[in-house]
């Protein structure tokens, strides 16, 4: 058994994933299998994979069900302690998977690891350096647009980058796999939020750096499809793992959160997008599960919330 799983959820990325998979086939680091899970792609990417790759394990699903569902049926496929997820539209770094598993088993409660994301067009900027979220309800990539000779040493973050991270197998199994109700967007915020209130560590590893296209599927940073399921997942991610007297103490930022994108996608003509996302976010809400408050982790939300007030003040989305 492969200590580590790469797993790759792919959606119409025919024109990504063979330089994804060959920066994969360079790695100094071998011990580890890739699981490539196809969301029914129509461009041939799926075909592409088995046909020129026969060595990496293929699973076709018979529709579009998004990042989440995708990811869950990699798991199912996979056996090893630590997993890495990576978006096809990648190109990794040589030392990518051993700087990623090197820095996971340093410490048993380090849940997952974010790489060092690098916008692939512009590789003088970053993507991201790990996730933050802030008390606006609002998550965002770390040192997005800035110098990607910056961010050289290993931090704490909120969460990791689903696009670009590696997890702790045995955390996912007490937590739970990645939530389906998302289907894409925050997905990574939302089970990272799940590993700090059961007092697990999320930490950025300079070392492990990937090259990202970014909206390599969806084609633009701002569509109305993204910002209608994000604006649905950003409430949904509150409701799910804020217990209701810690909403009600951040309601006065997470209402003036909500109200300043509502006015900057009023203003570039996503407003509708986003007012309906809101809607459908609350409607998710009703349906999905709470994640259960315990007084246990009573300390690790006050934590949280420290961090969530601090993040207000932190360098806001590029």
């Amino acid at each position: 058994m492969a200590e580590v799983s790469v797993i790759i959820p792919n959606y119409n990325g025919a024109k990504f994933i063979e330089d994804c998979i060959g920066s994969l086939k360079a790695q100094e680091y071998k011990d580890f299998e890739i699981i490539v899970v196809d969301n029914d792609s129509k461009d041939g990417s799926a075909d592409l994979v088995e046909k020129e790759y026969p060595g990496i394990r293929l699973k076709r699903l018979d529709q579009n069900y998004g990042f989440s569902r995708a990811v869950n049926e990699g798991l199912r496929m996979s056996r090893a302690p630590f997993v890495i997820l990576l978006n096809s539209d990648t190109k990794a770094d040589p030392g990518f998977v051993g700087a990623l598993t090197a820095t996971i088993k340093k410490d048993d409660s380090i849940f997952s690891v974010a790489s060092k994301m690098i916008q692939m067009m512009r590789p003088e900027k970053l993507d991201g350096a790990g996730d933050l979220y802030s008390a606006f309800g609002w998550a965002y990539a770390r040192g997005k647009g800035r110098s990607s000779a910056g961010y050289t040493r290993y931090a704490r973050v909120f969460a990791a980058c689903g696009g670009a991270a590696i997890y702790r197998r045995s955390i996912l199994d007490e937590i739970g796999w990645f939530d389906e109700f998302h289907f894409a967007y925050l997905e990574d915020t939302d089970i990272g939020y799940r590993a700090r209130i059961m007092g697990y560590k999320n930490v950025y590893c300079p070392d492990a750096k990937v090259y990202h296209v970014g909206s390599g599927v969806t084609g633009s940073r701002y569509n109305d499809f993204k910002i209608r399921i994000s604006a649905r997942n950003n409430m949904y991610v509150i409701m799910k793992n804020m217990p209701v007297p810690q909403i009600i103490l951040n309601l006065p930022f997470l209402l003036s959160g909500f109200a300043i994108k509502a006015l900057f996608f009023i203003l570039t003509g996503h407003g509708r997008a986003y007012l309906s996302g809101l809607k459908r976010g609350y409607i998710l809400c009703r349906d999905a599960r709470k994640f259960p408050y315990s007084s246990r982790n009573f300390k690790n939300y006050l934590v949280i919330q420290l961090e969530l007030w601090l993040n207000l003040f932190r360098r806001l989305p590029g």
